[in-house]
Parts: C-alpha cells; structure tokens; sequence
C-alpha cells in the first residue's frame, strides 16, 4: 500500500495560501501547487481541486464591520468566486470548470448523482474541477462548514483514492509546534483514535475555518472510505517537488481498506435497496463476465418505486440476484424507455441526463 499509488485524487487549497493577507487573491504560495497538479496530470492521473478563499478574495471590496453579517460574507463569496477562479485559471493551460456545493446538494441523492456524473465528464474531457462551498447562499444549516471536510466528502462523490489538504502547517504534531519546541512531526497514522483527535489544536488565522481538527476530521472520513489523506505545508514550494519525485511528506494517514473495498461494502451493505430491475441474458453476461455498465436496451421489467439516486437490486431473467446499484432514472422513467437503444432516451423521456442506467463505477456484484 504506497502512498503514491493513487488514480484519481483531490487537492484541497486553503484561505491562508489563496488570500495570505485576508483581503485579495493571491499566487504567492500556488504557483508550486498548480505545477503539481500540471505534472499529475502529465503522468496519467487524475485531480479535483477544493479551494477556499472567496469570502477572502472578495473582502476588501465589500464594506462591513469587525465581525461580518451573514449577508455581508455572502456579498463577499458572491464577489470573490470569479477572482478565485480567475487567480487559478492563470496558472493553467488547460480549462477549469467551477463546481459550488452546499451539504444539502451532497445530501440528496438525486444532486449527488448529478455531481458525480458532472466530475466524471469534466475528468473524461481533460478538464480541472475546482469546487467550493457556495457560501453566497448556503445558510448555516445548509453548510459543510469547513473545506477541510468538504473535500473528504468530495473525494468520495468524485471516486478519488488520494486527498491531500495543503495547510500552512507541516502536519500533525505531537504538539503545537509554535509554542512547544519539543514538538515532532508524526509522519504516519496508521488509523484515526482519539488519542489523534487530542492533538488537534485550533486555527490561528483569522481568515481560515478550519483548523487541525477539521482536517482530521477529514482524514478520518476519507480513510474510511479507502482514501490515502495526506496533510502538507502549502506555503513551502519544495514540498511539492519532493512529493512528485516520490518523497514522502507531512503527514500521511493511511486508508482503512481499497477504495473498490470500500465502495462495495457502502454499495452493498449500507444502501437499502428501494426497487428491482430485470434484465435480459444478454445484460446479465454484459455486467457478470464483462464489467459493463447497464444499459436501457438490457432492462426487461422495473418494480417497485424508487427515485433516480437510489439504490435499486439487479436480477437476471430467473429473477436471482446478480448485482445492486445507484440508478440515473427514476422507476417511472425506467418503465418508459426499458428495452430501448440508448439514443432514443431524449424522445421517449424529453432529456437524457445518463446514456446509462447505472454506471459500472456506481455497481457492485452480488
């Protein structure tokens, strides 16, 4: 299990390396980041970036008072998104897409589909997601809270097997290294305990919201769900050119299991499933012997009521189970267009948000 045996990872960029000085964007501590990210993707893989720093960007520009309102934070966010993804776009020559997620979006099972589909074609056609909270209209009950857990749950939406947060710390210390110079950098955690969690000090920059707890927090999310999590210094360049020659540094919290274990055990076991599909021998083969994803045209019967995001049961044409998956379409819709050629989905249905019905990615095999 190597750190650096991972496909697909996000890249987690905070307030402190965006706006170092609370007020504007800045490339002061990214230009090493974004070659980074630039040479992953050179040797094959794939990167979401999450990165704070609207409510910062735009800061200076809006008036308020010590304490910002609400209202005020959001104008902030509001004002501040484009300059952040501007700020980004200028390090890259390839394109961006903004993604802007609330918790409720990651909460409901229908937008979590339109999520997942919108970062795995952005992948498809070579293109950097940089998400962020959307805290122009997120209110505090619909809020993540934090980016540092904003993107554990993004690396699990985006199927990542890598999440890497960029701090302006070096990791996770036996101690608060600005105060206790005895203090040692804890290279490894093999699991999340609580004896880690009393580790974990507060933030100390004024615009960040998070600090080493959330950030374990973090890490302990995405391990769980079979997600190396490493916690680097953001504002040292040379971190990131070591990382690249294979360099291990900060602080490495190793996955509790294989993504594909992970994911299969969350497919299987906690996703109750809400309706039945039947498909047809050729299906059947197709999923069993060749790690297809299913089409429309395999589907012989739909029972039972269920809404596109949810879990549905699949069995072959002797009704036994083969396989259980997140479907693209409700019941209603699959009753329409079963048995049909994909193409024909737009004119049955009117729109056509999947050509497929469930993604190979999002079933496992009973």
């Amino acid at each position: 299990m190597s750190l650096f045996d991972w496909h697909r990872g996000v890249v987690k960029v905070g307030s402190a390396l965006i706006a170092p000085d609370g007020k504007a964007c800045s490339g002061q501590f990214l230009l090493p980041i974004a070659r980074y990210i630039s040479e992953c993707r050179l040797k094959g893989k794939e990167i979401v970036l999450v990165s704070s720093g609207s409510v910062a960007a735009g800061r200076g520009l809006i008036t308020h008072g010590d304490v910002p309102s609400i209202a005020e934070k959001q104008a902030m966010a509001a004002v501040g998104q484009t300059r952040m993804m501007a700020n980004w776009a200028r390090f890259f020559d390839f394109p961006c897409a903004q993604i802007l997620l609330t918790h409720d979006d990651l909460s409901d099972r229908r937008r979590y589909v339109n999520i997942k589909n919108t970062i795995r074609e952005l992948l498809n056609n070579g293109i950097l997601p940089i998400v962020n909270e959307n805290d122009t209209v997120a209110t505090q009950e619909l809020k993540v809270g934090d980016n540092d857990n904003l993107a554990a749950l993004v690396s699990q939406v985006a199927d990542a097997d890598m999440l890497m947060i960029c701090s302006d710390i070096d990791g996770l210390y036996t101690a608060d290294p600005r105060t206790n110079p005895d203090a040692k950098l804890i290279a490894n955690i093999e699991s999340v305990t609580p004896s880690i969690y009393a580790l974990a000090g507060g933030t100390s920059n004024k615009i960040a919201t998070g600090g080493m707890r959330t950030k374990i927090e973090a890490a302990e999310k995405a391990t769980v769900n079979g997600v190396h999590t490493l916690i680097v210094n953001g504002t040292k360049g040379q971190v990131f050119d070591r990382l690249l020659q294979g360099e291990q540094q900060g602080s490495w919290f190793k996955r509790q299991a294989s993504p594909k274990k992970a994911r299969k055990h969350w497919l299987q076991y906690t996703l109750k499933e809400q309706g039945k599909i039947l498909v047809d021998t050729g299906a059947a083969k197709a999923l069993l012997k060749q790690g297809a994803s299913l089409l429309s045209i395999g589907i012989r019967a739909v029972e039972g009521t269920f809404n596109k995001g949810d879990a549905v049961l699949i069995c072959d044409p002797d009704g036994r189970p083969i396989g259980k998956g997140i479907c693209q379409y409700s019941g209603i819709e699959l009753a329409k267009i079963k048995g049909v050629q994909s193409q024909k989905i737009s004119e049955i249905l009117g729109f056509c948000p999947s050509e497929v019905v469930i993604h190979r990615d999002d079933l496992v095999i009973l």
